[in-house]
């Protein structure tokens, strides 16, 4: 048996741009942080029971990867040519779709557990990639490249992407009081609302793709505003400006609606007002790619009073640290002793031939 984690994320500036229908022509800039609230993943090889069970909010049992309706276990399998004698079983702090970049840890966590498995080391930059070439190249997903690279490597970072999708990365640090004051003003609250990101990002991939669609304009110039804002959300952190932060957390989000009016909700909408008039809220967004699940506000003051009125909402405040560490292997459980499982005839390969070429330029 071995249990894997990897964070959540919380997106601060340039959300979108790191899709490849946008970075490809104009690159892209994400400023995001992990917080220390983890998707956990058990993966235990079996020796009697030859099939695939997967159990996540379904169960499934199969007796060959290929028949997975999970399409991100189904093709991570796969890759490591496991494709039978498996048990998979997720848990989650945090619901699904609900703008904290799930699907990004579940894939990374399983991909750090399968590399444990069958004893390759790699680097977390590796796994990132290789979670990116699943969703983006083999399951032709309309997503970006934060999700993965945040579960990965954690902390408060910064992700820049080069047209050709090479991804260059560091991290911030603030201080610890300054990191106090910033977590303590920056409230997230749960709306109950899951949604399905890939029906939004699909509509913005579409429209940055085909020059001759209406909202083809409307699109990328709110994408490369959003570029710009989150450069200057990054310089107003490193400068430890957080009210600064939160005015541009406000632009970030005007800005954003004009893209699609299904990324926000009347809901929401509702809400945001009212917790910038009457509880000095200075700026705010829902997560991720819009539509539903957190929204985050961001508040220098008032915050036990904000913080009721939106429980009286129906909307609990989530309370969490940052995550430093990214993706890891909790725990490898099994005993010297344990014959391998066979998962397959034929040598397994190392990794995709898109991994492979990737990953060469970089070494």
């Amino acid at each position: 048996m071995i249990i894997a984690r990897a964070p959540y994320r919380i997106t601060l500036g340039g959300g979108g741009t790191d899709l490849p229908s946008f970075y490809q022509k104009h690159g892209g800039f994400i400023f995001a942080m992990s917080i220390d609230k983890y998707l956990s993943l058990i993966i235990n090889p079996t020796v009697i029971d030859r099939r695939i069970r997967l159990e996540y909010l379904q169960s499934e049992l199969v007796e060959h990867a290929s028949e997975l309706r999970h399409d991100l276990a189904r093709e991570a399998l796969l890759l490591h040519h496991i494709e039978k004698a498996m048990e998979i079983t997720s848990i989650g702090d945090l619901p699904g779709r609900a703008g904290i970049g799930s699907s990004g840890s579940y894939l990374v966590a399983l991909l750090s557990a399968l590399h444990a498995y069958r004893r390759l080391p790699v680097s977390q930059t590796e796994i990132a990639e290789e979670a990116c070439d699943i969703e983006i190249n083999r399951l032709k997903e309309p997503v970006g490249k934060q999700d993965q690279y945040m579960a990965a490597l954690g902390g408060l970072r910064v992700l820049d992407i080069a047209p050709n999708g090479e991804v260059k990365t560091h991290a911030i640090a603030l201080s610890q009081s300054a990191m106090h004051e910033f977590l303590g003003n920056t409230h997230l609250y749960y709306t109950g609302i899951q949604r399905n990101a890939s029906n939004i990002l699909q509509r913005q991939n579409d429209a940055a793709l085909d020059k001759g669609r209406v909202d083809h304009e409307t699109v990328v110039d709110c994408l490369k505003r959003i570029k710009e804002i989150g450069y200057k959300i990054a310089d107003a952190l490193q400068a430890e400006n957080f009210d600064e932060f939160g005015q541009l957390l406000d632009e970030h989000w005007q800005t954003k609606k004009k893209m699609n009016a299904e990324i926000t909700t009347s809901v929401a909408d509702q809400l945001y007002d009212v917790a910038k008039n009457q509880f000095g809220v200075l700026g705010g967004k829902i997560m991720g790619a819009g539509g539903g699940g957190f929204l985050m506000l961001y508040a220098p003051s008032n915050h036990n009073k904000l913080m009721r009125f939106m429980e009286e909402q129906g909307c609990p405040r989530l309370h969490y640290g940052i995550d430093t560490q990214g993706a890891k292997v909790v725990a490898d459980l099994r005993s010297p002793s344990q014959p391998d499982v066979d998962h397959r005839s034929e040598k397994c390969a190392r990794s995709s031939p898109a991994v492979q070429a990737s990953l060469g330029a970089t070494r």
